[in-house]
């Protein structure tokens, strides 16, 4: 049987180092192969090869590369663009840098069907568009179709992408971690949907990721990465359960479970921040001037309180106001609906000028996406050293020691001091995000999913690093994630959000040992 894909002896260079070597494998035709490693192991590069869609500086060769009748090696570019994006198509990793900042979700989308079906008229087009948003779970799709991408959230953003690449049922679909962003419900449906497709469409799929849950619901083969070389590869049932390579186990073993023992909270502790009625509500714009622009409830009378070192876990699917919430509780946003947080002893909403900028050095926060948090004209070492110098808290002297050390605090070497953030993975981004927010040594770090760019391996220790940091500093957190399994091995408490609606809160070991709201159970019921 021919397979539609096939890639055997792949090579990709910058100049002339080796950063993917000999990396050989095909897909059949409605078949799942899954790419796995660790940030930086050559997933995304051999992906891109496919594609042709190298970055400018590294060169790829290969003895076959071929989709179906057509070799990608001797296509023109001219050829190549007509077979990217309808009979091949790619999910990215990042949408924020992938999506225009400047065109509508919708209008995007539409541009796929304006190049490749240039028949359909505009009317047919925007029906489609509506349709993918439909399918992709994106609730009010011509809402979502009128907005801009930095409108939504990481996740809404992350189904437009892939909305847009299953626009012309492509024959091969490369999926770089395409459900990270993905709360865990979403993401059940994302999986079943794309199960769907393929077995209508018996269109095959590369899939990258780092989520072994991932691999075991969708893979028919897998093939494991590291440093540029294939370390293993096999049918998936059979690596799941008999790894032959160590390296295989070790991520194995990285792989977190529900933890049935979440962390107990400690006995009459201090609080160190109290949250009481704490409300926002976003004004959207309407699509006309003479209409009246519409009220979207972000929190609802929010209420909670974190102990000193202690983990607030906050989970809920993408719009239930998680992110809005962060940026409230940073002052970031105001709170606009009133409430009142008290952090430190002082009302943290009333604070002004120094006073405030005292107290939020106390408070830190590592965002959701490291590519639009991190400054692109900084290098590594201006980028820790930032707050550092706004603060004055250490001589310019003992600046390249700190930085060496915040770096292996978070799994990196020092010699990345000099690069810049697009010359790195999207997981060693958000560690640089991480050391950026632990280099003022707050008493509170918010976290809005901090861990999931990030492969199970870096997972694990950096879920470590904030537990010895909260044992060893008494550092809180407030811990925003779609991952409930993150949630359940770090947070001491847990908070259910809903449309921003508080919908559980108390215990984790109570809320997920025995949850009471229906939406709980039904988080709980879709961890894969």
């Amino acid at each position: 049987m021919t397979a539609l894909l096939c890639v055997k002896n792949l090579q990709v260079h910058a100049g002339q180092v080796p950063l993917v070597q000999d990396v050989s494998f095909t897909i059949q035709q409605g078949e799942t192969l899954a790419l796995v490693g660790e940030s930086g192991s050559g997933k995304t590069l051999s992906a891109l090869s496919v594609l042709g869609l190298l970055p400018e500086g590294l060169s790829r060769t290969a003895t076959t590369l071929t989709l179906g009748a057509d070799d990608l090696l001797s296509l023109p570019p001219s050829q190549l663009r007509r077979l990217r994006g309808k009979r091949m198509a790619m999910i990215f990793q990042e949408p924020a840098t992938a999506l225009n900042p400047v065109l509508t979700c919708g209008a995007q989308v539409a541009e796929m069907f304006q190049i490749h079906t240039p028949e359909l008229t505009r009317v047919e087009r925007q029906q489609r568009v509506l349709t993918l948003f439909d399918q992709v779970q994106l609730s009010a799709p011509a809402r979502m179709a009128q907005s801009y991408p930095h409108e939504l959230s990481g996740g809404q953003r992350q189904r437009v992408m892939i909305a847009m690449a299953l626009a012309h049922s492509p024959a091969l679909l490369i999926a770089d971690e395409p459900t990270t962003a993905l709360d865990v419900t979403v993401q059940a449906e994302i999986l079943a949907l794309v199960k769907s497709l393929q077995r209508d469409l018996g269109m095959a799929m590369l899939w990258i990721t780092h989520d072994f849950g991932v691999v075991k619901t969708l893979a028919d083969r897998v093939v494991v990465m590291q440093h540029g070389h294939m370390m293993e590869h096999g049918p998936a049932a059979r690596l799941l359960s008999k790894p032959k390579s160590p390296y295989t186990q070790q991520l194995l073993a990285a792989t977190l479970t529900l933890n049935p023992t979440p962390p107990a909270l400690p006995k009459a502790p201090k609080p160190l921040l109290e949250v009481t009625n704490l409300g926002h509500t976003y004004l959207r714009p309407a699509p006309w001037f003479w209409q009246p622009a519409t009220q979207l409830h972000a929190l609802n009378k929010v209420n909670f309180t974190l102990p000193q070192g202690t983990t607030l876990g906050v989970v809920g699917e993408s719009g239930s106001g998680k992110s809005t919430l962060a940026r409230v509780l940073t002052r970031l946003q105001p709170a606009a609906e009133g409430g009142r947080i008290a952090f430190l002893g002082q009302d943290f909403l009333s604070l002004k000028g120094e006073a405030l900028r005292q107290a939020r050095r106390e408070m830190q926060m590592v965002f959701q996406d490291p590519v639009t948090s991190l400054n692109p004209a900084l290098d590594v070492f201006t980028t820790l050293t930032e707050p550092i110098r706004a603060h004055r808290l250490l001589p310019p002297a003992q600046w390249p020691a700190r930085v060496a050390e915040l770096l292996a605090q978070v799994g990196l070497p020092p010699e990345v001091a000099t690069r810049y953030p697009h010359q790195f993975s999207g997981g060693q981004r958000q560690r640089l995000a991480i050391a950026r927010a632990l280099a003022l040594q707050p008493k509170l770090i918010v976290a809005d999913e901090p861990v999931s760019a990030l492969d199970v391996s870096i997972q694990a220790q950096i879920l470590d690093l904030f537990v010895h940091l909260q044992r060893t500093l008494g550092t809180s957190y407030v811990f925003i994630s779609h991952d409930l399994r993150v949630v359940s091995h770090l947070a001491h408490q847990v908070l259910v959000l809903k449309a921003g609606d508080v919908v559980e809160y108390g215990p984790t070991a109570k809320v997920f040992g025995n949850p009471k709201a229906a939406y709980t159970k039904q988080l709980l019921k879709a961890v894969i």
